[in-house]
């Protein structure tokens, strides 16, 4: 999936006749060094979508990782070496970095967010609010930043939202026709936006019971109402300054479409030199 992903953004870049200033500039057989460092703080992701840009552009092209995903960079920090020809070597450093440095900034958002919740038992979890094409990544680089994967999928668990109430019913209704369409395997979570909806959701029986758009002090009060009978997710306009008090309150979850849509690019650079 990496190579496809990556081949489809270099041939966007290349275009019908490749870097033709790398053309026009360099000598067909130069060679260059080039180091890939970060500019700002944050957590690594995506080293290996920047591999596969170096190597599907000249398979001849050292390329050499000083540090693994996962990671925490401080500025100024290498995080891989490259080695070869320089038209190919430059034809890939912005595919290579796009993808870097985009990944690392999902990482990087859901580091802070989980740095913020670490004393507690709530983990940070992603959504389905992805690039499209690019969501499996997307939530790899969430994980990568210390946080959890919410569904991949709208095949992976039956999530019933206000729009499923509205024309089922009900949420009691809605939760009975999952159950009954559901097999044994397959989890229920259900949306509510009141303490009143959270009592009628647990009479039905749901395995996680999202609680949606609700304040610090009222999300407190839906876990003393479930006592422990569900897993609990917050969720809805939850941000960096909000989010501890939200941990705080007891649920086990806190989901965040901002850490996969709107998280910003990691500042990372490539400087080369001659070889």
């Amino acid at each position: 999936m990496v190579d496809e992903t990556v081949k489809a953004a270099l041939l966007e870049d290349w275009g019908r006749a490749g870097d033709i200033t790398s053309q026009a500039t360099l000598p067909k057989h130069a060679r260059a060094r080039a180091v890939i460092a970060a500019r700002k703080p944050g957590v690594l992701a995506g080293l290996g979508f920047a591999e596969s840009a170096c190597r599907q552009t000249d398979a001849t092209l050292s390329f050499l990782p000083l540090k693994q995903d996962g990671e925490r960079l401080a500025p100024n920090d290498q995080v891989a070496r490259i080695e070869g020809p320089a038209r190919a070597l430059l034809s890939a450093e912005r595919v290579a970095l796009n993808f870097l440095g985009h990944l690392s900034g999902i990482a990087t958002a859901t580091s802070r967010f989980a740095d913020q919740i670490a004393h507690t038992k709530a983990k940070i979890v992603c959504t389905r609010k992805t690039t499209p094409g690019l969501r499996a990544f997307e939530k790899y680089a969430v994980k990568c930043g210390g946080g959890a994967n919410h569904r991949f999928g709208l095949d992976d668990a039956i999530l019933i939202k206000d729009n499923h109430i509205a024309v089922a019913g009900g949420v009691s209704k809605a939760i009975d026709a999952a159950r009954a369409f559901a097999g044994h395997l397959v989890k229920i979570e259900v949306e509510v936006d009141t303490l009143d909806q959270l009592r009628e959701a647990l009479q039905a029986g749901p395995d996680v019971v999202m609680l949606d758009n609700m304040s610090p002090e009222t999300l407190q009060r839906a876990v003393e109402i479930a006592a422990g009978k569900v897993i609990l997710e917050a969720s809805g306009g939850i941000e960096l300054d909000t989010v501890k008090a939200v941990a705080e309150a007891g649920v086990d979850l806190i989901s965040s479409g901002w850490i996969t849509h709107s998280s910003p690019v990691l500042d990372l650079g490539l400087d080369i030199e001659i070889a």
